[in-house]
This record gives C-alpha cells, structure tokens and sequence, in this order.
C-alpha cells in the first residue's frame, strides 16, 4: 500500500511553525502549548469537515444505503431508553 509512508512526510501545518518571525523553541512554554492546541484544533476541525464531506458524498453515491442507515438508526433512538 503506498499510504504506509504518511508518518514520513511533514504535517500541512509544519511549515507555519515560525509564524510572526518567532522560532518555536523562542515562545515561552504557556505559548508553545496553546499555540500546539491551536494547530491540533485546526486539524481536529479539518478532519471533522473532511469526514462529514465523504459521508455526504457516499450518500449522494449509494442512496439505498444511505436510506437503510437512517431508517436503522431511527430504530435505535426508538428503542433507546433514556
């Protein structure tokens, strides 16, 4: 499979590191960690729409799928007890 290698290659994001001239071993460690949260909620948020994307697609492509999931999951939250 030639998507072994995805640990080797360098996150979107690494390159905007040094944002606003200041190396990232220079911020101070409260700003290193926010600005890490930051990053990993920017890829949080990208991943969510990229999912969220497929799904719309694989629906629009296999709409009896897609049907019998939501009739499924209308089974659940009618037997589902809270």
């Amino acid at each position: 499979m030639p998507d072994r290698d995805f640990h080797n290659t360098p996150s979107p994001g690494a390159e905007r590191g040094a944002e606003g001239g200041a190396e990232p071993s220079a911020l101070p460690q409260g700003e290193h960690e926010r600005e890490r949260e930051a990053e990993r909620r920017r890829r949080r948020a990208r991943f969510l729409r990229d999912l969220a994307e497929a799904r719309q697609l694989r629906d629009r492509v296999q709409p009896r799928r897609a049907k019998t999931a939501r009739l499924r999951h209308a089974m659940r939250m009618r037997t589902f007890r809270w």
